[in-house]
């Protein structure tokens, strides 16, 4: 028997398919799923139902249906590719700059989600091919709704790791102001002005929250300390991430930099405002190999960190949590301890407003309590674009049950702010190390 008859044989197809199968019932822990061997049965050898409904078996001769094999293909596409995004990768693509210079605006890239295991759909009807909005409106029903599951995975989130997570705060969303923070401008303005203002508001799932990506700097169990921009994790300073960047006070000569040089160097020239006072450039993102590149300029006068002390122009209320008590700031923020699973605090006044919206959104329980235990593991997330990050200091943890996955290889990259062909960054194709 050659190779070829092997390989066409009904019960090597079978023995194939069965063992895949298998496999994946056995990962997806629901034995149910067993069940559907026999339709693999049928498919195969038995032959007797027609599974594929829509599908027109035609005779030998008679014209193919441009239409139906349209709708073949497409059926096809929606089952292959939601599989795929449930449990292997899904499409992602990089909204702002607080990635940057690790992963830049209009990076295209998928996300890994065999990496922390991928979850199971709690919202499972969806609009194929959509995460939250589609046509205007919410792109989903909540018709039913599913307890958290997540498949095993081959780790869990490590220091260093850059993960895609859904928006802690995202499960209520202003309409007028999608990509804003509710909690914050509720703060500022108190809640019935901000829904009158930018309302009405969307609740949405768990599973439905904007995704975000950020870099997490300290996992469940760590003390995170925040000290002049260095971020210290149990003592330890974080080490140098290439990506990682601060903004500078760039005094110069009286003239701008040449803007294809620090286009070279890899500046985001859109972001960047010269002030002709200083004069130089308030506010310049750079990392630690750009602050070298840019000292050593010939108009450059003076490089000076901008390194955020209480009083601040604002207030520390804008920071987590949000007492006004803590005199922290964007950099110099903490000593704060990552909540841990199955580790027991005392609440008290003080504690409280550290892991009240924890115990009362993230695990539905009451603050009504003199201790609490925590039922699963947090971690504290910061963009490596240090001075223009929304990040963990000013929303507080990231519940494990929010992490998506993380960063596999970037596919595609665009820079908005130019013109086709030299909107495309070569360069950035197929990068996977972040």
């Amino acid at each position: 028997m050659s190779w070829k008859e092997i390989i066409q044989n009904k019960w090597v197809k079978l023995g194939f398919w069965s063992v895949l199968y298998i496999a994946w019932v056995i990962w997806l822990g629901n034995y149910w799923w067993l069940l559907g061997l026999g339709i693999i049965f049928d498919l195969i050898v038995t032959k007797k139902v027609k599974w594929l409904f829509w599908k027109k078996e035609y005779a030998p001769g008679e014209k193919h249906s441009f239409w139906l094999d349209w709708l073949d293909a497409i059926i096809f596409a929606v089952v292959v590719v939601t599989f795929i995004n449930i449990f292997f990768f899904q499409a992602f693509k990089i909204p702002s700059s607080s990635m940057e210079s690790t992963l830049y605006t209009g990076d295209q890239l998928f996300v890994s989600k065999l990496t922390y295991g991928p979850r199971l759909p709690q919202t499972p009807l969806t609009i194929p091919f959509t995460h939250n909005r589609a046509f205007g409106g919410e792109s989903y029903s909540t018709a039913i709704q599913n307890d958290y599951r997540r498949l095993k995975g081959f780790r869990s989130v490590r220091r260093g790791d850059v993960v895609v997570f859904g928006f802690p705060n995202g499960d209520t969303v202003l309409s007028k102001r999608p990509a804003d923070d509710y909690y914050a401008w509720v703060r500022t303005y108190g809640r019935e002005k901000t829904i009158k203002q930018f309302g009405p508001i969307i609740v949405r799932p768990m599973d439905k929250k904007d995704h975000y990506v950020k870099r997490c700097v300290a996992v469940a169990g760590d003390t995170l300390e925040i000290r002049s921009g260095a971020v210290w994790v149990n003592g330890v300073k974080e080490p140098d991430y290439p990506g990682r960047q601060m903004t500078f006070k760039v005094v110069t000569t009286g003239n701008r930099i040449n803007a294809l040089k620090l286009d070279q160097l890899g500046i985001n020239t859109a972001e960047l405002y010269f002030d002709s006072r200083l004069p130089g450039y308030p506010a310049m993102p750079l990392t630690e190999d750009m602050l070298e590149k840019v000292k050593a300029m010939k108009s450059v006068v003076e490089v000076v960190p901008n390194i955020e002390t209480f009083p601040t122009t604002g207030q520390d209320t804008e920071l987590f949590p949000f007492t006004g008590k803590t005199r922290w700031t964007a950099d110099n923020f903490g000593p704060l301890w990552i909540p841990k699973k199955g580790v027991t605090v005392e609440i008290t006044p003080e504690t409280l407003p550290f892991y009240e919206r924890i115990i009362r959104d993230y695990e539905h329980s009451s603050t009504d309590v003199h201790e609490y235990t925590f039922k699963q593991d947090y971690y504290f997330m910061m963009g490596d674009n240090r001075h223009n990050s929304l990040d963990s200091r000013y929303w507080g943890f990231v519940p494990e049950d929010h992490i998506v996955g993380t960063p596999s290889v970037i596919w595609l990259s665009t820079d908005a702010n130019k013109s086709f062909p030299r909107s495309i960054r070569w360069k950035r194709f197929l990068k996977h190390r972040f």
